[in-house]
């Protein structure tokens, strides 16, 4: 079962298809059953759906794995970012104390998409 919810930080679009995958065969059993009522999942389902749709159009790696940034996460991400590419020191040391990483942050999602996920934002190139 894939695990995707609002609060998590960073997602994968491929955990988001698969966990509409899981959502659909479970609906379609409940009907097929003749329980459509069993299925309880309906709002995830839809909404899961609704930010696969907006997302999907401005991500080209949707379907091979796109990751999808909490906006409450960005500015960590941004920092992450930065020592993955090497251009961020210790952060004890000067000038990486002096960093404005709220404006770095900003900067950086300019080269970024936005969709909602049930009322969140994430961010995808």
């Amino acid at each position: 079962m894939s695990t995707v919810d609002k609060y998590q930080d960073v997602l994968d679009s491929r955990d988001v298809d698969s966990r509409i995958e899981e959502l659909e065969a479970e609906r379609d059993a409940a009907v097929e059953a003749g329980n459509p009522d069993d299925f309880t999942d309906g709002e995830e389902l839809a909404a899961l759906v609704a930010f696969r749709d907006e997302a999907e159009g401005y991500c080209s790696d949707w379907q091979y794995g796109e990751t999808l940034i909490r906006d409450s996460y960005f500015k960590a991400y941004a920092q992450e970012l930065a020592d993955d590419i090497g251009v961020r020191g210790q952060d004890t040391q000067w000038p990486y104390t002096c960093i404005d990483w709220d404006q770095a942050a900003l900067e950086l999602q300019m080269d970024y998409s936005s969709a909602e996920l049930d009322g969140v934002t994430y961010w995808f190139r």
